[in-house]
């Protein structure tokens, strides 16, 4: 899952951009970098980190111009490595140009190796490359038309942003399976407006620009000189992936119509109705369980209390001392409040359990602090599937869902009794949570039903769901 970012048309892109980047650093973690043009060439500056490690102010003002695409990774196809850093910025015989990519080729491998065996020498392991590779190769003439003739060659999940000396070009996949968003924000002394490109608006709501609309699933918009041009691709039926609004996007966030903050109060509803316990409070595991807990409290009618604290200060490494400290690793991010536990009867609600262990530690913290009983409540489906769509689940055998029952999760995690909210109540809160009309989903990592088929080739993803 990465998130992406451009800006056309404004004398502070950079900083415009780092600012944007910041609104999206949920989305990676890894790495985060910025390319810009000042109509001449481009300029990139990326690196490992967060946004504002990587970003001092020296090296914003080394990113001239009034067009930028930006990038935050965290690591899906490819390593966590500098050279997997985006946005990549290459020359080629037209000219120079920088792409950032949110997603996953699911016909990566196999077109890397057609590439390969054509004498292309690739400089990392990412999927995005080989886009880049191919648009180096295409007989077409105009970018646009390049573009387009190399995504009818991939399958898979793509909201791409590309930058040239002379336009910036944003494209969502075919399905819509990752959101993509523009945006408009006001130049001071100019009568038109600035264009932004963004994975969520978050972002918008940073830099004070307006939201427009969402880039529909098989649109490609071209930004230049000349303003803004719309281009329809191959469009199918819209599979939105349903963990956005499950875990990765922001709370605060608009997809689809649908506020993520009211869709997730509306999973804790559902569950509380499917789910019910006999309790004294609910808690949720934080950040991303907090409105659904507060949606499941207001359902049951029990009070909502903040019996996990999170440290919002826990960094990508640290020192463990060795079987000292009994779950150190979780202790480290989440403490709990015993005041408010001990003597409780206890419903616990998360997101999503991955392979459980997480859990099982949290768990063993709140009877530990004092709790009379343990009810966990998980506000989606039982996670069975990998993803390859962009988010990097492990395979299977790793998941623990895929291999025990709930009554079995249940024992593991050490609770009284678990629950999960149904695939139906699922996709029908987030229908319900809108006007809009229906959106097309995907829940391929509940149910196995991928709507984009899978090369057998794809390697098997490992673990790097991280709670952030």
């Amino acid at each position: 899952m990465c998130g992406v970012f451009g800006i056309w048309g404004h004398p502070e892109a950079a900083n415009l951009s780092y600012l944007g980047l910041h609104a999206l650093q949920h989305r990676g973690q890894e790495s985060a970098g910025i390319v810009t043009t000042d109509g001449r060439q481009l300029f990139a500056h990326r690196d490992m980190g967060l946004v504002h490690d990587v970003f001092p102010q020296r090296a914003l003002d080394r990113l001239p111009g009034e067009a930028a695409i930006g990038h935050v990774r965290y690591s899906t196809a490819g390593g966590s490595h500098i050279r997997n850093a985006q946005p990549f910025a290459v020359d080629y015989a037209r000219g120079s140009i920088a792409v950032a990519h949110n997603g996953n080729l699911t016909n990566a491998r196999d077109l890397r190796e057609k590439l390969e065996t054509r004498g292309s020498i690739f400089l990392s392991n990412s999927d995005t490359e080989v886009i880049v590779h191919l648009i180096a190769g295409s007989t077409q003439r105009a970018l646009d038309d390049r573009i387009a003739e190399v995504l009818a060659q991939t399958r898979g999940a793509y909201s791409l942003v590309f930058l040239t000396e002379e336009e910036l070009i944003a494209v969502r996949d075919p399905w819509g399976f990752r959101p993509l968003c523009l945006g408009e924000i006001g130049v001071p002394g100019r009568d038109k407006p600035a264009y932004v490109i963004a994975s969520e608006d978050t972002s918008f709501n940073l830099i004070g620009a307006r939201f427009v609309r969402e880039i529909e699933p098989g649109e490609m918009l071209c930004i230049g000189p000349k303003g803004l041009r719309s281009r329809k691709l191959a469009k199918q039926d819209c599979k939105l992936c349903v963990f956005e609004y499950v875990y990765f996007a922001r709370p605060d966030s608009v997809i689809a119509g649908r506020s993520v903050y009211h869709v997730r109060q509306a999973f804790g509803r559902r569950l509380a109705e499917e789910h019910p316990a006999e309790c004294d409070i609910v808690i949720p595991v934080p950040d991303s369980g907090v409105p659904s807990a507060m949606g499941y409290a207001k359902r049951a009618a029990r009070p909502f209390e903040m019996g996990l604290i999170r440290s919002h200060y826990v960094g990508r490494t640290f020192i463990e001392p060795q079987q000292t400290i009994r779950h150190f690793g979780v202790k480290l991010k989440f403490t709990t409040v015993r005041a408010l536990i001990d003597g409780k009867r206890v419903v616990v609600i998360d997101d999503s359990i991955v392979r459980g262990t997480t859990m099982r530690k949290i768990v063993t913290m709140i009877r530990d602090a004092g709790a009379k009983q343990v009810h966990v409540r998980i506000s989606s489906p039982p996670t069975a599937w990998p993803c390859y769509y962009g988010i990097d689940t492990p395979t299977r055998r790793e998941l623990i869902a895929a291999n025990q029952t709930v009554e079995q999760i249940r024992d593991y995690v050490g609770a009284d009794s678990m629950g999960y909210l149904s695939h139906e109540g699922l996709m029908a809160a987030v229908q319900d949570e809108s006007s809009h009309g229906q959106v097309g989903l995907c829940g391929a990592c509940f149910t196995g039903n991928y709507p984009v088929a899978v090369d057998d080739t794809v390697p098997p993803r490992h673990l790097r769901l991280v709670r952030v």
